[in-house]
């Protein structure tokens, strides 16, 4: 039997749909508005999709045209053979090309440091920047349960990244689940701010049915990308942003932020047009928790 796609109140679906082919893997875009308004580009965070701003889109698409980006490996978009920091912000590169820049950039958590990093690459192509609690990890880094150890020296993650690999080739994805339900829950666990209604909705368009149960889009090895990376890069990289820079957080802790305060600052001293907004009830997920909130900052902020 097949399942019916739930609703949520304020979430409207993409009114066009969109394949950009960049280096011979298939990116897919979400797009709702006017075609011929300025651009506004939303990007996801990790083991996220497009779909995940089906809330906030639709506020924005009252002034802008606005085109969300399913990243490498997530959503509607391709699976890749690696996923490094270097070769997705190329192709966030790609999307703002392909939008028209200049354009706003808007993003969420990983999302989020990308659309900054892309800003101080492609400086002509951007207008302003929106990152949504995207300032990275803490100060001794972040890894996922099953991924490599942050404190292992290069050679050995190397090693340890090639042999994963490996073992995994012949694997097709996340294990199936029995029901949508059960997907929820195991979302919900991870995000527990984040209402039941909510996840069911995203956790539809983050999922594919078939025979044997419902599985995520997302390639589980996403979060497995290798190379040289240090927080400590973080913060001096946007000592080139030229773009202003909008920096957005919750009063909620949450499950991946916000970041100590202390930290936080550090990493923002160095843009030199800065403005900061907090929202008000939201945790890491502030434009999922509050859309309404996050839109009305983001309209103020962002010209037409």
């Amino acid at each position: 039997m097949s399942q019916p796609e739930p609703h949520y109140p304020g979430a409207v679906p993409p009114e066009r749909q969109h394949e950009l082919v960049y280096r011979g893997l298939r990116l897919h875009l979400s797009e709702w508005g006017d075609p011929a308004a300025p651009p506004v580009l939303l990007c996801h965070g990790l083991f996220d999709h497009g779909r995940g701003f089906d809330t906030l889109a639709p506020r924005l698409a009252e002034r802008f045209r606005v085109v969300a980006l399913d990243a490498r490996g997530h959503g509607e978009s391709s699976w890749a053979d690696a996923y490094g920091w270097v070769t997705e912000l190329s192709d966030v590169a790609a999307a703002v090309e392909f939008v028209g820049g200049p354009a706003h950039l808007v993003g969420h958590s990983r999302g989020g440091g990308q659309v900054t990093d892309v800003a101080t690459m492609v400086p002509d192509l951007v207008r302003c920047v929106v990152n949504l609690d995207g300032f990275g990890p803490p100060a001794e880094g972040a890894s996922l349960p099953g991924g490599v150890p942050l404190h292992l020296d290069a050679p050995r993650r190397l090693q340890l990244f090639l042999d994963r690999r490996r073992r995994a080739a012949s694997r097709q994805g996340w294990r199936p689940y029995a029901s949508l339900d059960d997907l929820v829950e195991r979302r919900r666990a991870q995000n527990p701010r984040l209402s039941p209604e909510w996840l069911r909705y995203f956790a539809y368009h983050g999922a594919r049915h078939s025979d044997d149960g419902w599985r995520w889009k997302a390639d589980p090895w996403v979060a497995q990308g290798v190379g040289p990376y240090r927080p400590e890069w973080i913060g001096p990289l946007w000592k080139t942003l030229r773009a202003p820079l909008l920096a957005v957080v919750g009063t909620e802790i949450d499950t991946w932020g916000p970041l100590p305060e202390p930290l936080l600052a550090e990493r923002l001293e160095h843009v030199s047009d800065l403005h900061r907004a907090t929202v008000s009830g939201a945790g890491h997920f502030v434009h999922m928790e509050q859309p309404g909130e996050t839109a009305d900052l983001l309209l103020g902020f962002l010209p037409r």
